[in-house]
């Protein structure tokens, strides 16, 4: 078979010595995914009702806290680490879902060197960091907010760096529209989202907290 013809993925030009097709269907790689990302979730949720005085707000971002986290480590990480992932002839599951996404965006599937940085850097540092900011929220640490903030700036870098070096390399990677808006554009956006609405939470809360701060030690100074 000819090798342009052995794979779904843009470019068709692209070689990919050894690919081996998907073996699961989209629907159970999604569904799978979206399991045990309910599954996280309520565990977290049951788990961070045993914090004191907690408020709901936080119960909901350690649950994206330790879900993103996770997602970076487990999901991501095996991605960085397994770059032949595309020759995997047993259908694993890990392999599989890098497979089908490289169908939104087949940057993963060539190894581009723009996305692996990324990738990279997200697995061993925010990874990691990501489940120390659901740890902090529980243990109401002082470092909780500056933690979080830095971890939401540094997800909005590497996600527009993600969108931005797409774009400036042609935008040109999905199968279909469908896989361009539902894994590309859709997927990404969390990543976008929430991460604003986190690092506006907390650029409030710290800038409260010092006000606070200022005005105590300008009535102590005053006594």
């Amino acid at each position: 078979m000819d090798m342009q013809e052995a794979h779904p993925y843009i470019p068709k030009d692209l070689q990919l010595s050894g690919y081996v097709p998907i073996g699961l269907s989209q629907s159970t790689i999604v569904g799978v995914y979206l399991l045990c990302s309910v599954l996280v979730v309520s565990f977290i949720w049951m788990l961070s009702g045993r914090c004191r005085n907690i408020s709901k707000v936080d119960r909901l971002l350690m649950c994206w806290w330790v879900f993103t986290g996770l997602t970076h480590m487990v999901l991501e990480g095996y991605f960085v680490f397994s770059p032949n992932f595309y020759r995997e002839k047993v259908p694993r599951y890990l392999a599989e879902v890098w497979k089908e996404y490289s169908k939104g965006d087949s940057r993963y599937v060539a190894r581009d060197s723009a996305v692996i940085a990324v990738e990279g850097i997200t697995v061993v540092l925010e990874g990691p960091a990501c489940i120390l900011a659901a740890y902090a929220i529980g243990g109401k640490k002082s470092y909780s907010y500056l933690l979080q903030l830095a971890i939401s700036l540094g997800q909005l870098y590497g996600t527009i760096v993600y969108f931005v070096t797409a774009f400036l390399e042609g935008d040109n990677f999905a199968v279909s529209p469908f896989y361009y808006y539902s894994y590309y554009v859709f997927a990404n956006g969390f990543w976008i989202l929430v991460p604003t609405m986190i690092l506006i939470r907390c650029w409030k809360r710290i800038c409260t907290a010092v006000r606070i701060h200022e005005q105590k030690k300008t009535k102590a100074s005053k006594d």
